[in-house]
């Protein structure tokens, strides 16, 4: 992005997550986040299935709790809000859940589903006001006409349409930030673009940012094109840069291998030339074994012995908001 950078609205500093386990040492899954999103900005998480991400975007949510490091919204401290100010902070971060089959009520009609949250926060009883506020924000996700949607039960709704049902009815808390958790992978790839589409209508229209988390590294450089990408693995930031920098400059081995897999299975990504690059084996190590040094070091087939397998790298900057947490880079920059 360009221009002056707005101030922050999310704000994550080292922080970590463990999970304790009887009579045996905590697992840590999320560890040393750091990271930033600004008012109306967006921030794409990429990453294999296991790695973290779901984690992140329910701490961010205020879903789960982290247990080091800082979380600041809107410069105030999550882990410390109570009472009135984290019922705001949770009306103001909300979730579109990845599969729109389970999170929406079967025996409510489209109406009543977003009806309710709006007459319950926004204290509108009134049957025609009602009815015009839910018209407005159906009418905002792209189900039109809204006399087709709103006496219709989820049942009769394809996947896409119950997706922009559970956006809408996110809408009516009209949140500041919004994770978007894989939620376009239940529904047909050709419906996928233009439900993504929507939500960036959304943030024009509502200024609303958004924490992005896919494993498709094609409709993550669509949606966040021209915004920030960062790559996780093992719970940890292992490269992060705007969009089209990483795509064609990867600097971790790990990044590589993904855009190299991805290619040519995404028109989005038809004109990205990378060499074919591949990891040693497909196995991802467990949390509770993470390998000492980079946790990349036992697939890397660039492993330096002696340092990748002693050195946890931090992430090094290349200018212009690219890092990378690898040894490799660091040599390259001495």
């Amino acid at each position: 992005m360009n221009g002056k950078k707005m101030a922050d609205l999310i704000k994550l500093t080292s922080l970590g997550k463990s999970f304790s386990q009887k009579n045996r040492p905590p697992i840590t899954i999320l560890r040393d986040i750091n990271l930033t999103i600004g008012k109306s900005e967006t921030l794409c998480v990429l990453g294999e299935s296991g790695c973290g991400k779901t984690t992140l975007g329910k701490i961010i949510a205020g879903l789960s709790s982290y247990t080091s490091g800082s979380y600041s919204f809107n410069d105030k401290e999550v882990g410390m809000l109570k009472g009135k100010a984290w019922r705001e902070f949770r009306k103001s971060v909300q979730l579109i859940h990845q599969n729109p089959y389970d999170s929406l009520n079967p025996a409510l009609m489209t109406f009543d589903i977003i009806a309710n949250p709006i007459k319950r926060h926004e204290k509108i009883t009134k049957i025609a006001d009602l009815y015009e506020r839910v018209s407005q924000l159906l009418e905002l996700v792209g189900l039109t006409p809204v006399e087709d949607f709103v006496d219709k039960y989820p049942n009769a709704l394809s996947g896409g349409q119950r997706q922009r049902v559970s956006i809408a009815r996110v809408l009516t808390m009209n949140p500041k930030a919004i994770v978007v958790d894989e939620a376009t992978s239940m529904i047909d790839t050709s419906l996928r673009v233009s439900l993504l589409r929507t939500l960036r209508d959304i943030q024009k229209k509502m200024g609303v940012s958004y924490f992005f988390i896919t494993h498709d590294l094609a409709l993550g450089k669509f949606f966040a094109s021209g915004q920030k990408v960062m790559i996780m693995y093992l719970g940890r930031i292992v490269e992060e840069a705007f969009t089209n920098d990483l795509v064609e400059s990867p600097a971790h081995p790990y990044t590589r291998a993904v855009i190299s897999a991805a290619v040519g299975s995404s028109d989005i990504l038809e004109r990205t030339i990378i060499e074919k690059y591949t990891l040693h084996g497909t196995d991802i190590p467990s949390f509770s074994r993470i390998p000492s040094g980079c946790p990349l070091h036992p697939r890397c087939p660039e492993m330096m012995p002696g340092e990748c397998d002693r050195i946890l790298p931090d992430l090094y900057d290349l200018g212009n908001g690219h890092r990378a947490a690898c040894l490799l880079v660091k040599k390259e920059k001495i």
